[in-house]
């Protein structure tokens, strides 16, 4: 709030000065005709369009970067968040960020003013990171035990595969030894 708010000041500090520059610079004279009027207000008014258009992009931009930071942060805690953009215009809420502002400005006021009933972040500062990393390893350890009964699985038909395997190539070994036999007694060899 206090970096938004020191933006907004030397912001209008900006469009203060554009009127400032004007009427010492160009409302020198005791008349103006209609043109002069229209054309002095003309060039404040692009001044001035300007200036806001170029605050409104930066804050914009800077909303931005604020929320990547954050987004950055929630996606390093597997956090997951959500948002409600109809929020943004809860004219109840922005009254309530307002008396906020005013409040912290003022530092008379030490009640909490806002009061969104909105589910809100556990703080980090109070075991939160332990308490994070307790239920990563909790996962990767839950994880860990499903890949260890998936290999003693595959451990299992692969040595059940391989006892098939024996025991089909001692039947084909007995089966070749018994044609050879009735071969034998068919076809006794000659003396």
């Amino acid at each position: 709030m206090r970096f938004a708010r020191s933006k907004r000041g030397l912001r209008l500090k900006t469009v203060d000065s554009c009127f400032q520059d004007l009427k010492e610079s160009r409302l020198v004279e005791d008349t103006f005709t209609i043109d002069e009027v229209s054309e002095v207000l003309n060039g404040l008014q692009a001044v001035v369009h300007s200036e806001v258009e170029s605050e409104l992009i930066n804050t914009a931009y800077t909303n931005v970067l604020l929320l990547r930071q954050l987004f950055a942060q929630a996606e390093k805690w597997y956090l997951k968040l959500q948002t409600d953009i109809s929020e943004l215009e809860n004219r109840e809420l922005l009254e309530q960020v307002a008396e906020f502002e005013k409040a912290e400005i003022t530092s008379s006021n030490k009640k909490p003013i806002l009061d969104v009933t909105k589910p809100k972040l556990a703080p980090l500062n109070e075991g939160g990171t332990a308490e994070l990393l307790n239920k990563e390893i909790l996962r990767l350890q839950e994880e860990n035990e499903k890949l260890k009964s998936r290999l003693k699985t595959i451990e299992i038909q692969a040595t059940n595969a391989l006892d098939e395997k024996s025991k089909l190539e001692k039947a084909l070994q007995d089966l070749q030894l018994d044609q050879g036999n009735q071969k034998m007694r068919l076809y006794p060899p000659a003396p």
